[in-house]
């Protein structure tokens, strides 16, 4: 089949344009339901109409165009909302990939019947509720978000829907109608930039585990009492992290990452031996099994532990987020599309960041393409990707959604 060709000018002139909504120098500051997060749906709502779809913003403003065209549909989109300090890409490169995606199949004449529905979800970044868009379309979403989740600074979802003009309904989307579900994102990470790659290849979004892990000594005077008749938990926390840390690096596979973003001394004076501390160990890779090694190894590691240090070592584990792969199938019609344009200028990599891939995933095969960031960089108003790049990727996307459609996988 004929391979439908992007408008790389149209592509890059929209992109710019969604940039002016909240735009601060280079960044974008556009938090979901704003005057300027709302203001960039209503925008893109008429451009999905201009390119021949039926467009609406839903009552969780969900921004979703639907094709004219018979048949089962492929559904592309990501997300135009941004962090406090925002990047202008983020997710606002994969809605317009899709719309430009959309326009290009359009105009080719033997992709025109191609079905293809595009979207922008609302809240992926959790400025009330993370993936609010894409769990409501799914069904996913408990209904009691709707009168408890609040902004961090207690203003309540139930008051930004009202303000914004929006009901609180989402669209519901139809399982008879999809094929499945695709997502462009910029990498959030230096891996393609380092390896010197225009493209990446989705093989599985993360699953995250967070263990809080709490030190029980005894609080005491820093001054006088000797050091062998401490319960220090601050000593404790310390000489346990570095243990912990040569463990995990001999368990990580390729991608695995842990973190350990929270520490805390009780009472927290200079003069008061810490009787009780607390850290945060956040680790993430696509290996279910792996994730949960990884936790019976720290767990064990405190029970070993916890008698030479003189305290009790307790671990709570908090909800977690499984990791989800991404469809085989579509994998293979991207990796074909980018050999095509782009040679050996492409590389498979997991996704360390949740993207709304994540719930669809879990529903439908899906699948995701990466394009570099520059310096690795990401939530930051520095955040940029070289234009090529951005160019390139979209156009993978477009031949490959366009063989997604024909084949029906």
């Amino acid at each position: 089949m004929a391979v439908p060709t992007i408008n790389p000018e149209r592509f890059l002139a929209d992109l710019q344009t969604l940039r002016q909504f909240g735009g601060q120098g280079n960044g974008v500051v556009r938090q979901s339901f704003s005057e300027a997060d709302m203001a960039s749906r209503r925008w893109l709502q008429a451009r999905m109409g201009e390119a021949g779809l039926t467009s609406k913003i839903d009552g969780v403003g969900n921004v979703i165009g639907y094709a004219r065209k018979p048949g089962r549909a492929l559904l592309m989109g990501s997300h135009t909302d941004t962090q406090p300090e925002g990047g202008w890409l983020d997710g606002a490169y994969g809605v317009i990939a899709a719309l430009e995606v959309a326009r290009a199949l359009d105009e080719c004449p033997e992709t025109r019947h191609l079905a293809l529905d595009i979207a922008s979800w609302s809240d992926e970044e959790h400025t009330y509720h993370g993936f609010l868009g894409s769990q409501g379309f799914l069904g996913q979403l408990d209904q009691s978000v709707f009168s408890t989740a609040t902004r961090n600074d207690g203003h309540p979802l139930s008051r930004a829907l009202a303000d914004a003009g929006l009901n609180g309904q989402p669209e519901h989307y139809d399982p008879t109608r999809y094929i499945g579900y695709l997502e462009a994102h910029i990498e959030q990470g230096p891996r393609l930039e380092l390896a010197g790659k225009q493209v990446g290849i989705v093989t599985g979004i993360v699953g995250c585990r967070t263990l809080d892990i709490t030190f029980q000594g005894e609080a005491n005077h820093a001054g006088s009492t000797p050091m062998d008749r401490r319960r220090d938990a601050g000593k404790a926390l310390f000489r346990f992290a570095h243990q912990m840390d040569t463990l995990l690096a001999a368990m990580a596979a390729e991608f695995t990452v842990w973190t350990v973003g929270r520490v805390q001394f009780y009472p927290g004076s200079a003069s008061v031996i810490p009787g009780k501390a607390f850290m945060r160990l956040q680790y993430r890779d696509t290996c279910r099994d792996l994730l949960g090694s990884m936790e019976t190894a720290v767990r064990d590691l405190a029970t070993q532990m916890a008698p030479e240090l003189g305290v009790d070592i307790r671990i709570e584990r908090q909800p977690e987020t499984e990791p989800v792969l991404m469809n085989e199938a579509m994998q293979e019609q991207l990796t074909q599309a980018a050999e095509q344009h782009l040679g050996q200028r492409w590389m498979k990599l997991p996704s360390a960041a949740l993207h709304d891939a994540n719930m669809f995933g879990q529903i439908m095969p899906s699948a995701m393409l990466f394009v570099p960031s520059i310096g690795g960089i990401s939530h930051n108003f520095a955040e940029d990707t070289q234009q090529e790049d951005l160019v390139a990727g979209c156009q993978v996307l477009a031949t490959a959604a366009a063989r997604i459609i024909a084949t029906g996988q």
